[in-house]
Parts: structure tokens; sequence; C-alpha cells
């Protein structure tokens, strides 16, 4: 187990064993570049109350920001990028956020439509080594707590195309999940937002709890 993981276990205990008082925390990233990283304002505390009601992860209910640049991503062991515009990493923030991926960290992109051609261009600095590949169905992350047989549940539709979901894999580790055609989040929004059905946002909000419980899956 690396250091960075170990850290996680000890944050998982602890907040378990604080009457309430969480401990762990997970970020939203805040990126330069004009796209609207701040998209989906309701999503990530929605998730974090999913997951702490159905699976009892204790996770702090307040998200926090965090930008690509800063030494405090290393805090946290799951970081949620969103929006639908352009993204730029300065080389300073390709290296920390290679950085943090590589010490045990997890970065989830959700393409909230019209990050694509962006987020695959900037993640190429980050790891000019590796491309996203299109994860089988039969992959752990759509397995760990809930079971999604046929991949990503489709959440909005814009064009018509099949969800996707694409990771980044360092020496048989996924360490970026990248959700594409699907709005995920929108999923995870308050009902009021998009008036989603309940099962869909429920399906949506399951497949995260997967993404988070892959995150923080001590091997």
């Amino acid at each position: 187990m690396n250091i960075r993981l170990f850290v996680i276990a000890l944050l998982l205990c602890a907040s378990s064993a604080s009457f309430g008082q969480s401990s762990l925390k997970i970020a939203k990233l805040k990126y330069g570049g004009g796209g609207d990283w701040y998209a989906n304002k309701t999503s990530l505390p929605n998730l974090i109350k999913f997951c702490n009601a159905e699976l009892k992860m204790n996770i702090n209910p307040v998200e926090d920001v965090v930008e690509v640049g800063s030494p405090d991503i290393f805090s946290y062991p799951f970081v949620h990028m969103t929006g639908h515009g352009n993204v730029v990493f300065s080389d300073a923030e390709a290296l920390n956020l290679r950085n943090y991926l590589l010490s045990g960290g997890f970065l989830h992109v959700d393409d909230n439509y019209g990050l694509d051609q962006f987020i695959r261009r900037e993640m190429k600095k980050v790891f000019p080594e590796l491309s996203f590949v299109e994860l089988p169905y039969d992959h752990q992350v759509y397995h760990m707590k809930y079971n999604f047989p046929d991949g990503l549940p489709k959440v909005h539709e814009h064009d018509g195309k099949q969800p996707q979901g694409f990771g980044l894999i360092w020496q048989g580790r996924l360490i970026c999940y990248y959700s594409y055609e699907t709005d995920l989040g929108n999923g995870w929004e308050d009902q009021s937002v998009y008036n989603d059905p309940e099962e869909m946002r429920r399906k949506a909000l399951q497949m995260g709890a997967n993404l988070l419980s892959y995150a923080f899956m001590i091997e």
C-alpha cells in the first residue's frame, strides 16, 4: 500500500469513529481557460448525502473547491471535475495533477457536454504517455457497490450517442475516470433542477457511489 492510500485508510477509519464529525472530504476542481468548472452546484452535496445514507461513508457534507496547481489537492482522495467549455492547465498545474494521481489520488471528469476536446488535450499535458481507453463493462468500477452490467446510465440525451466511460490506467490502476455522453453529474442535482425521474437520479447517484467506492478502495 503506498503512502497516499495509507492516508486514505486512516481518514476513513477516523471518520467512522468520529461520531458524526466527518474528517474525509472530497473536492471540485477549479481550472483555468474560461470553462464553467463551477457547474452543477448541488451535484456533489447530493452525492455525498447519498453515499453517507446508503453506504455509511461519513464524508463531510460540504464539498471543497481545490485549484489544479494547489498543494491542497493532496488532501482529497477524490476530486470531481465538470464543465461545458475550455480547459487550460499550465505546465506547473499539469505536473501537480500528475503527482497527485500518481500518489494515489483519483480524478473523475464528467463531460457536461462541450468538455471533450479540451479535457483530452489537457490530460495529454498531464500524461503524455497515456491515452483514454474505453473501459469494458466488466471493469470493477461498474460493480463496486451497485451493478451496472451495461456501463454508464444515460441521464440526458443530446445527440443520440451512447454513454461511454473512459479511463487513464497507470500500472494497472484506474487513476482518472471520464464519463462521456451521459451528464452523470446532472443526475446528481436536486430533482427540481432538471425534473429527472427519481429512478434515473438514483441510477446516476449509484454510479457516482461506485466511483467514490473505487477511489477509496484499499487493496
